[in-house]
């Protein structure tokens, strides 16, 4: 059981408040059972600490007294041959204070725990790829946005023609609202589109921003830039830069989030020149001119001032990164500054991930990137560099409850020439300052890592990836075997440990057996990007704390929502309203796709959670 501690997250109160989206009670319904279904709705941090519900089928009283423990129910439905309405209604101080949130379950609704959102399948060789989500209309319900890959998208080394990268918007229920074309100009792969839906303008309504190209064609028809150009590079398949946009305009564009229609288009920074200038000690330590290097992106979304979000793209991960903010106000997106690494001799070179993180790792109010092995301050200047260059997982939160403030957990990579600088494979270093905490494997070239509280018998975290097998918090073997899988993490059975989540399966490490057990098998469902084995998107999509998560079906029809249906004895707050969280679900599309981490230590042991401190978007 947690402690009641006080002193959690003193600076929640201590600043502005974040200005973030308005949500809805959050209600989700599945027929767990032939004869019962299970319900779960979202705690808000606006609630009252004292607030019980009630749960009405078709305004009959379900429960015989106000519910306060856990945000979830078991209830009975057997007349499946109508449809039924669900509501929850907030009870508080005795009174019940009745809204419109609503589930309708539809009659002969079959037994499983998922939702079902068809797709409107492109023409030609597409699988539906990563998500994202936003409140596109402002009901307080989020809105998938979905990106389309063509079966010949590349890497940025690879050498070739790609089809459109596309992105389509849909509803839980499963219209389909808009599709943008990105265009031949804009190249399709997991390096080339990071995409963030966000409510960038505080209107109450998220919007859509990624980088386009001369042809892009919003979700109105209509093109940016010049719709005739092709820029692409058509002349010798043997060419090292065959197939590939090394020249031509290129657009940051923000897009309307109901419609897909382009709202304002700038030019992108920083340029793609010198194609030369963007190798260094990341990685192998190499170098290209035929755009490797130079194509390869991230993005995220950062409350830099602390009340207003703000949009950064970087690009560069191993020796060059620039990161370039923007604010988007009245229709306009203004330039906030510039983080360049300029070449390879600059400390903080070579030091980018394939994805970031955005957190408030000083406990200043404002958010801070940290895109791998060094992290950029909100005002735009380098807050630290640690040396340890590039690698592929990267995970920040707070894992040790004994040390203060956050870590950052991550592997790195040490290939041809770079082995001889001996970087720690595996590395966990302070979050506010950089200082390495502790490290593993000098010269050793890891690929995979991942940081959770798996074990509630050894405080804090544990991470697993590289030497040492199951390791605790201090980089302490735990045991020789680890988890059968190195992905992804989710919430999903109702206690304060996390599962793992990796190809279409949720299991959960069994620590007195040192083994994996199976409690999920999404049949009929697929993963996405390869090895990587990424579902679309998890997330706390609706309903309680617990995650949900998002694959497409085999066939590209559909993609399923799953949702817990295990009862749990906790109650906390949605985690999309906790600041750090939500940001992550902005940028888990990104790159190599890395699972979400609040900005406070959840695990065995852990003290009770402050509410977030936010401001609602919009009136209701």
């Amino acid at each position: 059981m947690y402690k009641f501690i006080v002193l959690l997250c003193l600076c929640s109160t201590a600043f502005g408040q974040r200005k973030m989206e308005y949500l809805d009670r959050g209600i989700v319904v599945v027929r767990h059972q032939q004869d019962s279904v299970f319900l779960s709705w979202r705690l808000l941090a606006t609630d009252p600490g004292q607030v019980a519900f009630n749960v009405y089928r078709d305004h009959k009283l379900q429960n015989r007294t106000p519910l306060s423990k856990a945000n979830c129910f078991t209830a009975a439905w057997t007349d499946t041959t109508l449809d039924s309405k669900w509501t929850v209604v907030p009870v508080i101080n005795g009174r019940e204070h009745p809204g419109n949130d609503k589930f309708l379950l539809k009659a002969h609704t079959p037994v499983q725990q998922y939702l079902n959102i068809p797709l409107n399948r492109p023409a030609g060789k597409y699988s539906a790829n990563d998500a994202t989500l936003g409140d596109l209309d402002g009901d307080g319900r989020y809105e998938i946005i979905l990106k389309w890959d063509p079966d010949n998208a590349k890497n940025p080394p690879q050498t070739g023609l790609t089809d459109n990268q596309l992105i389509d918007a849909y509803t839980l229920d499963g219209q389909f609202l808009w599709r943008i074309d990105l265009g031949k100009n804009i190249r399709s792969g997991a390096a080339y589109t990071q995409m963030l839906v966000y409510d960038l303008d505080g209107d109450g309504k998220a919007e859509l921003v990624c980088k386009t190209a001369d042809g892009t064609i919003d979700g109105k028809g209509k093109a940016i830039g010049d719709k005739d150009k092709d820029w692409r590079k058509l002349t010798d398949e043997h060419d090292g830069k065959y197939g590939k946009i090394l020249d031509g305009p290129e657009y940051l564009t923000v897009f309307n989030g109901q419609t897909g229609a382009a709202m304002a288009t700038v030019p992108f920074i920083p340029d793609r020149y010198p194609l030369d200038g963007w190798g260094g000690i990341g990685g192998n330590g190499g170098n290209d001119s035929t755009g490797g290097r130079a194509d390869r992106y991230t993005a995220g979304i950062a409350y830099l001032d602390g009340i207003h979000p703000s949009v950064v793209f970087v690009r560069g991960w191993y020796g060059r990164s620039v990161l370039a903010a923007w604010d988007y106000h009245d229709g306009q997106l203004s330039s906030r500054w510039t983080f360049d690494t300029h070449d390879g001799n600059n400390p903080y070179s070579g030091m980018g991930n394939h994805s970031l993180v955005v957190a408030d790792v000083d406990g200043d109010g404002k958010d801070e990137i940290c895109i791998g092995a060094m992290t950029v301050d909100d005002n735009g200047k380098g807050l630290y560099t640690t040396g340890l260059r590039h690698g592929d997982a990267l995970h920040l939160t707070d894992m040790d409850p004994g040390h203060p403030g956050m870590e950052v957990f991550g592997i790195h990579e040490n290939e041809d020439r770079t082995i001889a600088l001996q970087t720690p494979g595996v590395a966990m270093f302070d979050a506010a300052t950089g200082k390495i905490l502790w490290s593993l494997g000098p010269g050793a070239d890891v690929g995979r890592g991942v940081a959770a509280d798996i074990d509630p018998t050894h405080p804090g975290f544990e991470n697993w990836g590289g030497p040492g097998g199951l390791r605790d918090v201090h980089g302490k073997t735990i045991t020789a075997k680890t988890p059968a899988s190195t992905n992804f993490v989710i919430w999903w059975d109702g206690d304060l440990t996390r599962e793992l989540l990796d190809k279409n399966r949720i299991d959960k490490w069994d620590w007195q057996k040192d083994t994996t057990i199976n409690l999920l098998t999404a049949t009929g469902c697929v993963a996405n990007n390869g090895t990587k084995a990424t579902p679309c998107l998890s997330a706390d999509l609706f309903g309680d704390w617990r995650e949900e998560v998002i694959w497409r079906t085999a066939d590209n029809s559909a993609l399923r929502i799953y949702t817990t249906t295990i009862p749990t004895a906790y109650r906390f707050t949605t985690w999309m309203q906790d600041p750090q969280y939500r940001l992550a679900i902005a940028w888990q599309n990104v790159s190599y796709n890395q699972p979400p981490h609040p900005g406070f230590y959840f695990g065995a042991g852990m003290q009770k959670p402050v509410r977030p401190n936010i401001k609602i978007n919009g009136t209701r």
